[in-house]
């Protein structure tokens, strides 16, 4: 279940349980670079891309995925109604955080990052937790053809991100149990969150993060 804290953060109720796990969904209420010295970002290029943190913080690189299990770092990802996911591996302690637009989840780059942190660091899939924060919903996301084959849909038509990447993480081995969406549309709350199809040039930019203390 996701709850806004006192920071004006969206967290999960199931994440606060692993008490070595920092995360959480920022509005454009909070600066969260400025909450924390040591974050980790990327040069966000729409791609399948994931890239190890290895305890770095900054810009690491070009790509849409942050892959971290080193105590003491936070990673983050920047989106303007792109869907957030935050991966988190209860058993090993590790964590991803995924941006996933139109051509990222069409590209199935949730399922990349599971597949990588498999790969990268012995991740069981059936031991994920799975986060999906605010993102433009399909009550305000209309595409048109050209987006909407990419999804095995024809002509005009309204696309539902976040379900698209729940169902890839399904796909890819997560328990749907073990999946949370905020259900929370960023073009619809313009008092919480930025939105690039609302606000144009002109809008901002949502960190959502996960560490390891």
């Amino acid at each position: 279940m996701f709850y806004k804290d006192p920071q004006h953060i969206y967290r999960v109720t199931q994440l606060d349980a692993l008490p070595w796990l920092i995360h959480g969904f920022g509005t454009r209420l909070v600066d969260v670079p400025a909450l924390f010295g040591n974050l980790a970002t990327l040069k966000q290029i729409h791609s399948t891309t994931c890239v190890p943190g290895e305890g770095r913080a900054g810009e690491l690189g070009r790509g849409d995925a942050l892959i971290e299990n080193r105590p003491g770092s936070v990673i983050a990802v920047k989106t303007a109604d792109c869907v957030p996911v935050l991966l988190v591996d209860g058993r090993l302690r590790a964590v991803a955080a995924v941006h996933a637009g139109w051509r990222g989840t069409a590209a199935r780059i949730v399922r990349n990052a599971v597949e990588a942190m498999a790969g990268r660091l012995g991740t069981a899939p059936s031991d994920l937790h799975a986060a999906i924060g605010p993102g433009i919903g399909k009550c305000c996301y209309e595409v048109g053809p050209e987006v909407a084959v990419e999804f095995g849909e024809q002509g005009r038509t309204h696309i539902d991100l976040a379900e698209a990447n729940r169902r890839q993480l399904v796909e890819a081995g997560v328990t749907p149990e073990r999946i949370y969406a905020s259900n929370l549309c960023t073009m619809c709350r313009p008092a919480e969150f930025h939105s690039f199809r609302r606000d144009k040039e002109a809008a901002g930019r949502l960190y959502s993060f996960a560490g390891i203390r």
